[in-house]
């Protein structure tokens, strides 16, 4: 996984910054965004993903993953407005061009204790697919989730046939763990799922071994 996080200014908006994105908290006001985003993504995400489309429905999205201590929402922006940029109005002194939503990471189903663990869930928007963006932003949770979050361990469940985000989790250094039958009901049927996870003493060798490169 690379070191791709860069220290950002106080009062910047956005939480860990990568070559090419930088990550901050969703909030309510999103909505417009997010879901005009989602909606011109549906033919990438379906049938594996199913985000917000309407107001009403991100309503109850962000809700949860703002007021539940078990969730956490993050959003993906390509920074396109340089150093400066703003994550939501993405202008700097140097370049106008915002930042533009590029995908979104969840982490539910928190648990703190003697478990330390979370489960994710992502997608790009249909701009951003296949340029390796989602990939980065992982990069910057992982190390958000094993730092400030105090968790030890992360998991993805993804179905067999969703090729993309199996080699997602792959490259982010995820080992593969087992097989759960009908494990999640998506798209109106209990769904077979791999179970990926990785924990913090898989990523500091890999960093170790970078710095002495």
């Amino acid at each position: 996984m690379p070191s791709s996080s860069t220290a950002w200014p106080t009062g910047s908006p956005y939480l860990a910054l990568g070559p090419h994105v930088g990550i901050r908290e969703i909030t309510h006001e999103d909505g417009t965004e997010f879901t005009a985003a989602a909606r011109a993504s549906t033919g990438h995400h379906q049938p594996w993903l199913f985000p917000p489309l309407t107001a009403e429905t991100y309503t109850d999205y962000a809700r949860r993953l703002i007021d539940d201590p078990a969730r956490i929402g993050f959003l993906v922006y390509e920074r396109l407005g340089g150093r400066d940029g703003d994550a939501s109005r993405g202008t700097s002194a140097s370049d106008p061009m915002p930042d533009r939503l590029a995908g979104f990471l969840n982490i539910n189903n928190i648990v703190h204790g003697a478990f330390c663990c979370g489960a994710l869930g992502y997608g790009a928007f249909a701009h951003a697919v296949g340029r390796g963006l989602l990939s980065e932003a992982l990069d910057l949770v992982v190390r958000h989730a094993f730092g400030p979050l105090h968790l030890h361990r992360l998991e993805a469940n993804i179905q067999p046939a969703n090729h993309a985000s199996l080699a997602l989790v792959r490259r982010t250094g995820f080992r593969h763990e087992g097989f759960s039958p009908a494990f999640l009901h998506v798209d109106g049927a209990w769904r077979d799922h791999e179970r990926w996870a990785l924990t913090s003493e898989m990523i500091a060798p890999r960093s170790n071994s970078r710095a002495e490169d």
